[in-house]
């Protein structure tokens, strides 16, 4: 490891980090990464400490004593243990960042994810992003959508993708798979604010998967307010008996999950122009799906279609169209044999491209500035 590295503090400013989600794992990942690189003593995390609520407009927001709280840690951290780089973890901390580089001269970074920088931002968020050192984005998309929106003039960047857990490499498990069922599999949130995850068109799509493949089965994993419309489409489909929402599961069985399905589908939807911006900043379940070995479809134009290769590791289609969906998955259902080839291919990519090592490798690139 580089000594000049090594010798660099970093206090990491972080949104709440007690929930589970894309946001709050990466921060997570990025964290341990950056232990991994300079030493535990090296780096500190100052996180939010309640998460948001519902103001009465509908919106959320965080308390003000909230606020007040982390401000204070973050400025007491940043004058006592005097880091040589803070590292924002989210939009949402950013300008304390700022705040603390004008009184103490201590450069910032932030982080890039997806929607929350694709749209307008109020102009202490956007002064924030002018003024960091460095943007990490966990895509080339994310970066050029924000840079595009935000009007910001050719920022140092550092692409940082997410990765697969630190040691977790799932093998197949065989064992579980039933070859008289194929399965399709999507995994998301089922949310009335999120229709652009592509349930809806993959429902559309359904009726004509089962005309050329009977026995298929449609799984879809994820809780959220909108299920019942979603189950309503499906009996109008006539597809129900074929369909089968299994709600929030466990790590345990979301592993179950992957492990029974032919193919990973979602066709998310990214449409930077309407309000708010919607689509996928990155996509961990592809990865979740490939380091199984899955054949995925997915969407052409987005974050996604950024690391799948179609044709290779499966297929990449127009999002909004329930053909065009369908005839991926009839193509993967209906030919095993190239699904396997595809799935074995996006499981060696992950494996090297995506993995805990690699992500640790990019960072300390970056680090050295």
């Amino acid at each position: 490891m580089d000594r000049r590295a090594r010798r660099r503090k970093v206090l990491v400013l972080a949104p709440p980090l007690k929930a589970i989600g894309g946001v709050q794992n990466y921060t997570r990942t990025l964290v341990a990464a950056l232990q991994d690189i300079l030493g535990n003593d090296n780096v500190r995390v100052v996180a939010v400490p309640a998460e948001p609520v519902i103001r009465d407009d509908g919106g959320e927001g965080l308390r003000s004593y909230v606020k007040f709280r982390f401000l204070a840690s973050a400025f007491s951290s940043a004058i006592s243990w005097s880091p040589d780089l803070i590292v924002c973890a989210h939009i949402g901390v950013a300008p304390v960042g700022r705040l603390i580089q004008k009184l103490a001269q201590i450069p910032y970074w932030v982080v890039l994810y997806g929607i929350e920088v694709w749209g307008e931002l109020p102009p202490t968020k956007r002064t924030a992003l002018q003024y960091a050192q460095r943007l990490i984005s966990i895509t080339h998309f994310t970066l050029e959508a924000t840079i595009a929106r935000q009007s910001l003039h050719e920022p140092r960047a550092l692409i940082l993708p997410p990765t697969i857990p630190k040691g977790v490499t799932p093998l197949p498990n065989a064992d579980s798979i039933d070859s008289q069922r194929p399965i399709v599999l999507t995994v998301g949130r089922i949310s009335a604010a999120e229709h652009y995850k592509g349930h809806d068109v993959m429902l559309g799509a359904w009726p004509s998967v089962l005309r050329r493949v009977p026995e298929a089965e449609y799984w879809i994993v994820g809780g959220g307010d909108d299920r019942p419309r979603l189950e309503l489409r499906a009996q109008e489909l006539g597809i129900s008996s074929s369909v089968r929402f299994m709600g929030s599961v466990s790590p345990e069985d979301l592993a179950v999950c992957y492990d029974n399905c032919c193919v990973f589908a979602m066709p998310a939807r990214t449409e930077l122009n309407a309000r708010p911006p919607c689509g996928e900043g990155f996509g961990i379940v592809f990865l979740e799906a490939m380091v199984r070995a899955k054949p995925v479809v997915g969407p052409r134009v987005g974050a996604p279609a950024e690391f799948i290769r179609s044709d290779e590791h499966g297929l990449l289609v127009d999002p909004a169209s329930p053909a065009e969906v369908a005839s991926a998955l009839i193509e993967l259902l209906e030919n095993p044999a190239r699904a396997h080839r595809m799935g074995a291919a996006g499981r060696e990519w992950v494996l090297r491209e995506f993995s805990f090592e690699k992500f640790c490798e990019r960072l300390r690139e970056g680090l050295q500035v």
